[in-house]
């Protein structure tokens, strides 16, 4: 069996690893032991599939295939039926909503399944030390095996559909791996802040979804990517089909890589452990809005308008993280800032068309800030669970080889030639330096700026930690870091309370709040609190190990783009830019023409001549193509940029050393001077607060309107139709009591009255009837002869005179 049809086996085994450790550790009381072999072991398995399949790929399926994708379907995940196309070309024609759950392996998969497999293995070994103690061991390693889980099904999915659960899957995983240390206030916000603001990026990722299906009739990758060359190019300024369905995308890819104005959650996130930093934050889920855009770089390349977005969004996005991360105090909060501007690199060069070089950026971003947020972690280990730079200093001969290691990923951000950063940043740079673009020198010169700062607060991060004297000796420092907190807890050791607030940009420790070995803050002094010295000490060998293989990596794998201005000086015209010629298939040229399938109708030849004249036409405008035959002669333009970003590398480098190293006064001085500039970076430009205050809290003066409308128009409505029907209830309750029974009553009371005199005539004797109808017969007599009575009487009256009174009668 080949290695490529074992595939659907990366992702499984992780996804193994989680049920067994989430589901049986805690139950069957794994051993340490167990849980990390368990969660390394399975992704260990799964980097060798990959390497197996990449192998297989590149020298036997792809050259017999034309460089052509290894698309797996395993079964139909949903079974939607029918469909109507409402968008596009296809317009009211039929398609299959049925979405099939397969895999699509090709350069540009391949490439980051490695990444994922290889930088997280590492730091899963990493984590075994680090995390040694913790009460929660057994979740913590399950949880990073289902976010490796679901970052390969990101990278390996053949759709949109399963690319999405993907993407929902890292943003879940996300959310528990900041928020692991549940039992801080801190990180629980920091972990709800991370699941809603994705949450804003997702929702246009899935109108983008929606738009895709319904403009193209599927949401297979390798189907869309063919289809879409239907469609010309939009030119700049325009914003068509293509520029919506790009918009969406991009939405998505701000809110999961952490770029304007979605950026805001990444710092927060550092409330996890440094490992959950290194693989989420730094390596890999993180870097999936390039991977996406890349992805989907037949729809960007057919819109100028949202290309330029892209390219201005990360470039600025790059210059404001890097300005921020200048002041930052905490080494964990410059290393997010840093990421958000590393970013922005990668994005700008995405936005000029040079996604080959963005892509080359992600995979060597990978391993050296992978390896700087290793590092930090050693040295928040070592240093007794602190964070605070301001209280390190002279850590060099305490850790030598978290040191070593950590300068090779400091030489290679700042972008110090032969590393890898050199190669890729210099890429991004002269990609956009000479793009059509009309402001390309604009976005280029904004880049070198950052590539400066980038330098000055790297070497800030590495003379405050590693060089100059021993601060840890004359302040407070150590125990003042989350996982120290957790650990604590955790170990049921005795609490420690907080006496007063702890400093710094940090997750704050309020009084009476339990902090781990000892409370911290340089202002214990002043509360009678004696200093306790500490030596800081070099972390075990399962931390350093990674370090050293990360370094190596960190070192030399730049080497796999080498421009060809370089092999140009020496005489070859061969294209060494192994990455470049690697994933060369999957950057699609908006200027082809489509070919339908044998049955399929629609346009035939929609991008004739004129359509091919319209896409030139919008690159001129704004629309730079992916570069480079290998034969066009180097111009010397690309050496004086290369020279340049080395210069300005060395520059930032120099003015870091100047002062924080040669003269300590010069931050005060120059502090006092840029007090507004200083002040805006301090406070991150006030980007959260104006968020909160006139985003949040202007949100809820809406939410508040909204209740009161609800609860006084919408509720008062209800309410008041409640009690008039219930009012009306009881007046019929009355009328139908008082009226309606009382007559239907009365006539029972009538009748029964009745009843009783009636009764009493049947006696059942002959005598009584006899005489009753004598007394009728007498009545009846009376009745008809009552006129009578007044005559008789009167007759009668003067009869008895004259018998008795001696009268005559007349």
């Amino acid at each position: 069996m080949s290695m490529l049809e074992l595939v659907w086996l990366i992702p499984l085994l992780p996804l193994a690893g989680f049920v067994i450790n989430f589901f049986l550790g805690k139950t069957l009381k794994f051993s340490e032991q167990v849980v990390w072999l368990i969660g390394c072991g399975t992704v260990l398995l799964s980097l060798l599939i990959t390497l197996g399949a990449f192998y297989q790929y590149a020298f036997t399926y792809a050259p017999a295939h034309g460089n052509a994708p290894f698309i797996t379907s395993y079964f139909t995940w949903l079974p939607g039926g029918a469909a109507h196309n409402s968008l596009g070309n296809n317009d009211g024609k039929l398609s299959s909503f049925n979405i099939d759950w397969g895999y699509q392996i090709d350069q540009l998969s391949l490439l980051m399944m490695f990444v994922v497999t290889f930088v997280g293995f590492w730091i899963h070994v990493f984590s075994v030390g680090y995390m040694h103690g913790d009460k929660g061991f057994y979740r913590f390693f399950s949880y990073l095996n289902l976010f490796m889980f679901m970052m390969l099904l990101l990278v390996m999915s053949s759709n949109f559909m399963i690319m999405f659960i993907g993407w929902e899957g890292v943003g879940l995983c996300s959310y528990l791996l900041i928020g692991y240390y549940f039992d801080r206030k801190e990180a629980g916000d920091a972990s709800k802040k991370a699941f809603v603001v994705n949450r804003i990026g997702d929702f246009g990722f899935a109108l983008a979804i929606m738009g895709v299906f319904a403009t193209f009739g599927t949401l297979q990758f390798h189907d869309v990517a063919r289809l879409s060359a239907q469609y010309s190019v939009e030119h700049l300024g325009h914003f068509g089909l293509m520029s919506f369905l790009a918009l969406g995308l991009f939405i998505g890819a701000t809110g999961k890589s952490a770029q304007i104005p979605l950026y805001i959650w990444l710092p927060d996130a550092m409330a996890g452990p440094t490992p959950v930093s290194a693989l989420i934050h730094a390596a890999t889920m993180v870097t999936a809005g390039v991977f996406m855009v890349t992805r989907t770089n037949f729809i960007f390349q057919r819109s100028a308008t949202m290309m330029l977005v892209v390219g201005i969004v990360g470039c600025a996005t790059a210059f404001v993280a890097a300005t921020i991360a200048i002041t930052q105090t905490d080494i964990k909060k410059v290393l997010a800032y840093s990421t958000v501007s590393q970013l922005g690199y990668m994005f700008m060069g995405a936005g000029v068309g040079a996604f080959v070089a963005a892509i080359f950026h992600v995979f060597t971003h990978a391993f050296f800030k992978a390896l700087l947020f290793l590092g930090s972690g050693s040295v928040i280990h070592g240093m007794h669970h602190e964070q605070e730079m301001p209280r390190m200093g002279g850590l060099s001969k305490y850790m030598p080889t978290t040191y070593k290691t950590m300068l090779v990923a400091w030489l290679a951000i700042c972008g110090i030639f032969p590393l890898a950063g050199f190669w890729s940043k210099d890429g991004i740079l002269g990609e956009t330096f000479s793009s059509i673009y009309g402001g390309g020198k604009i976005l280029w010169f904004i880049g070198f700026v950052t590539a400066g700062m980038t330098a000055f607060y790297m070497t800030r991060l590495i003379a405050m930690t590693f060089w100059g004297e021993e601060r840890f000796r004359k302040v407070h420092a150590g125990g003042e870091a989350d996982e120290a907190y957790a650990s604590a807890v955790d170990k049921g050791e005795r609490p420690h309370d907080a006496l007063l607030t702890s400093a710094g940009d940090r997750p704050h420790h309020l009084p009476g709040e339990h902090v781990g070995p000892r409370d911290v803050t340089d202002r214990q002094a002043a509360a009678g609190i004696a200093h306790q010295h500490f030596e800081p000490h070099e972390s075990p060998r399962s931390m350093t190990l990674p370090l050293i293989v990360l370094a190596i990596f960190s070192a030399g794998a730049g080497f796999v783009g080498i421009p060809r201005a370089i092999t140009a000086l020496g005489g070859s015209k061969a294209n060494f830019h192994v990455l470049e010629r690697w994933l060369a298939p999957v950057i699609v040229d908006p200027n082809q023409r489509y070919v339908p399938l044998p049955g399929e109708t629609g346009a035939s030849e929609p991008a004739s001549e004129a359509g091919a004249t319209a896409v030139n036409e919008a690159r001129t405008e704004g629309v730079a193509a992916e570069g480079g035959t290998g034969h066009e002669p180097v111009s010397s333009v690309e050496y004086l940029l290369m020279l340049l970003s080395l210069a300005i590398a060395i520059g930032g480098i120099y003015m870091g050393r100047l002062f924080y190293l040669k003269d300590l006064s010069l931050p005060r001085i120059w502090t006092e001077r840029l007090k507004p500039l200083y002040e805006l970076s301090r406070n991150k430009w006030y980007w959260d607060e104006l968020l909160d205050v006139k985003g949040v809290e202007a949100m809820k003066a809406v939410d508040n309107g909204l209740f009161a409308v609800d609860a006084k128009v919408v509720d008062g409505g209800v309410n008041g139709a409640g009690w008039f029907t219930k009012f009306t209830a009881w007046v019929s309750g009355l009328f139908d009591k008082w009226v309606v029974d009382l007559a239907v009553n009365a006539v029972g009371w009538i009748t029964r009255a009745f009843s009783i005199v009636f009764r009493s005539f049947q006696t059942g004797f002959w005598q009584n009837y006899a005489l009753i109808f004598t007394l009728g017969l007498f009545v009846t007599l009376f009745l008809y002869e009552r006129h009578a009575i007044p005559v008789v009487m009167e007759g009668f009256v003067k009869t008895v005179k004259s018998l008795f009174g001696g009268g005559t009668a007349e």
